[in-house]
Formats: C-alpha cells, sequence, structure tokens
C-alpha cells in the first residue's frame, strides 16, 4: 500500500528514543521529511542519524524543550523554515511521575499541565498556519491507555490525557474545514523504558512483567514499531476520513465496551 507520504514533511516529538524514535523511523520509511525533537541533544543526533542510515532519507535533529513556550516557537519556525512546509505533527511527551494523589503538589501539578497538556495546544497552535496554507495536515498526539481504563497511582498523567482527548475532539471539529484530522493514540503496555514506571515497586521488575501480561488476550507486551505503525497510517492520504479519534493500542488489554 502506497500511503502517499513521500516529501511529507512530519514532526516528531520526543523522539530521541522510544515510542518516538519508532515512529520517525516508520515514517522516514515511508519517504516523509521528518524533524525530530527533544531534550537530549546527544541522543537525538544519533537518533537522526540512525534513521537516516536505515531509510536513506533525510532527517533534521533540532533539541527542544516541548514544556517552554519560547523553545518551541522557535522549533517549529525552525522546521518550517527548513522545508518550506508542515503537514505532520505527532505531539509526544515523557509522562509525569507515577504516584497517590496526596504526594502531588502544585509544582508537580503545574510542570505536568505545561508537559502533557499545555505543549500539545501550544504545537499545535503554532503549526495550524501552516497546514492551513497547504489545506491539509495530520495532528496525531500520543497520550495513555489510562484515558480508557484505570491505570493505578497515573493521576498526573491521567487528568492531563484527559484534556488532550477533549482538547482534539474540538480541534476535529474546528479544522475539519481546512482538510486537517486530529487523532490520539493510546499505548497499553509498549515495551520502553517507560514501562518501568508503571510497574509495582514491592516486584522484580521482570516477574512484574510476566504479570501484567496475563491480562492481555495477546499475551505479550506491545513493540514500539506495532504502534509506530497505526501512527503511519494516521498521518497518511488513506485516513483522510478519520478524525477525533481516541485509538488504542493495548493488544486487547482493555475491557471498556465503549
Amino acid at each position: 500500500m502506497d500511503l502517499k507520504l513521500t516529501n511529507k514533511v512530519a514532526i516528531v516529538l520526543a523522539a530521541s528514543k522510544g515510542l518516538g524514535k519508532a515512529v520517525a523511523l516508520a515514517l522516514s520509511a515511508e519517504g516523509a521529511k521528518v524533524i525530530i525533537g527533544s531534550r537530549d541533544e546527544v541522543e537525538l543526533s544519533k537518533t537522526a542519524k540512525a534513521i537516516q542510515k536505515i531509510t536513506g532519507n533525510e532527517v533534521i535533529a533540532l533539541p527542544v524543550d516541548v514544556s517552554n513556550g519560547d523553545e518551541i516557537t522557535n522549533f517549529i519556525e525552525e522546521a518550517a523554515d527548513t522545508f518550506g512546509r508542515i503537514d505532520i505533527l505527532l505531539n509526544n511527551a515523557g509522562g509525569p511521575p507515577f504516584n497517590k494523589f496526596e504526594n502531588f503538589d502544585d509544582v508537580a501539578w503545574q510542570k505536568a499541565f505545561e508537559l502533557n497538556l499545555l505543549s500539545f495546544a501550544r504545537t499545535s497552535r503554532l503549526v495550524l498556519p501552516y497546514m492551513q496554507k497547504t489545506g491539509s495536515g495530520r495532528i496525531i498526539n500520543i497520550i495513555s491507555g489510562s484515558v480508557k481504563s484505570v491505570l493505578a497511582s497515573s493521576v498526573l498523567s491521567t487528568s492531563m490525557r484527559m484534556g488532550v482527548v477533549g482538547m482534539a475532539k474540538l480541534m476535529a471539529d474546528e479544522f475539519g474545514p481546512y482538510n486537517i484530522t486530529v487523532n490520539n493514540v493510546a499505548p497499553g503496555l509498549i515495551l520502553t523504558d517507560r514501562i518501568k514506571h508503571t510497574l509495582p515497586k514491592d516486584m522484580d521488575p521482570e516477574e512484574a512483567i510476566k504479570e501484567k501480561t496475563k491480562s492481555i488476550p495477546l499475551g505479550r507486551l506491545g513493540k514500539p514499531e506495532e504502534l509506530a505503525a497505526l501512527v503511519t497510517f494516521l498521518a497518511s492520504a488513506q485516513a483522510s476520513y478519520i478524525s477525533g479519534t481516541t485509538i488504542q493500542v493495548d493488544g486487547g488489554a482493555n475491557r471498556s465496551i465503549f
């Protein structure tokens, strides 16, 4: 299937490792011109070179802290100037810490807001004029399966991700006339560094993972490239009639009907 992503310009955030890196690789493999961002400049540069070596396509690495308004504004402007357009935005950010509600103060809540909700709103607002100019676009948000099913100690993440779900629904409504789609991808247990934070502290990590896979119908953890495949499809021309949705990638773990 030709996803018609050749020469499309894609911004992928939090892309030095994990899910962001997998998405950047998948988009580049489909011929997109990919611009990746994260705070770790050294790791980001390594990732860009690694992807470029695999796909043979140019990958631009621009360090950025998505929770910093000035930095992300400069990042989007530089990204747009590089190729003259922006077609795809993959919003992604490292999750806030896991703990009980009673253990988080105002500072923790503010940091979670800036990283996991405000940053998504800000980047989406900044890319909008470029997508309006070309008359099409894809905004895809990586959130969490916790928006569909309770995940213990994830109060900061769940609260902010739920905000993204509501925001994306309204954005899909407003951006539809510009042929811009907005969707969320909600990963379940995917084999990345982040999974360590979801495990019980009083168990051996390997045993904890085995225990968690018992509740997954497919009987295993997901792979980053499996989530990246969905994101790549949502970024494609074939997904032009999908907007305002939240799609889970969890091996069937969530038992909710709706």
